[in-house]
């Protein structure tokens, strides 16, 4: 009978580079103490990476040894996964749009689950449970802005939209228009503003957005 480390691998292997293995996604293979057993003797092997509580990666082959796969890789497959949103945050999308030069110490993901941190070789992530609204359209550029400018905050969230008017294309800040109802009031008053050039009263926030939109 082969052996269950060995069923743990071929399982693994047959999976896309990235994709997790959840020691809940073995029991088929055997009881949960074996599956965890069989699990941490792979990953002392260097064959698996262990992730957090459960999860492991299967480790790249390269010249220089065992490997984690890459972090962008790993968060797609697990949100894949998992059927949850898993973005990097504001202060890493305020960085790619050019709006800080400031570059994360840490990497930091928004997610739809759960907070909790995983680890990948000797790379610490974490990742951080988020409102509903900074995960709108996250898979979009527009979804970047959403976070990039929900990390700013109220205070440089008007000079930033200004910036990024003269840097993207009109598409994205229409789609800003048509999500602006779902966001906080500070947001969608910059946005009126911005987009429109003139102030913004609270009472009246969305009505030219909506009216945009129709």
């Amino acid at each position: 009978m082969q052996r269950l480390t060995d069923q743990i691998m071929n399982h693994a292997q047959g999976l896309p580079e990235g994709t997790p293995v959840a020691a809940k996604s073995l029991l088929h293979l055997g009881t949960r103490a074996a599956v965890d057993q069989a699990l941490s003797r792979l990953a002392s092997r260097g064959q698996l990476v262990r992730a957090g509580r459960g999860v492991y990666l299967r480790a790249i082959n390269s010249r220089f040894g065992g490997r984690a796969p890459s972090v962008t890789e790993a968060m797609e497959a697990l949100a894949a996964q998992r059927g949850e949103v898993i973005v990097p945050n504001g202060a890493a999308a305020a960085n790619a749009l050019g709006l800080t030069t400031q570059v994360p110490v840490r990497s930091v993901y928004l997610t739809s689950g759960r907070s909790r941190v995983l680890s990948f070789g000797k790379q610490v992530i974490e990742l951080r449970h988020a409102p509903r609204w900074q995960l709108t359209l996250a898979d979009r550029p527009v979804g970047e802005v959403v976070r990039a400018l929900a990390w700013l905050g109220p205070e440089q969230a008007g000079p930033a939209l200004e910036t990024l008017k003269r840097k993207l294309p009109q598409s994205v800040f229409d789609e800003l228009v048509a999500v602006a109802p779902q966001l906080p009031t500070w947001f969608a008053r910059n946005i009126v503003e911005v987009v429109y050039g003139c102030r913004a009263q609270d009472t009246a926030v969305t009505k030219p957005v909506m009216e945009k939109k129709k």
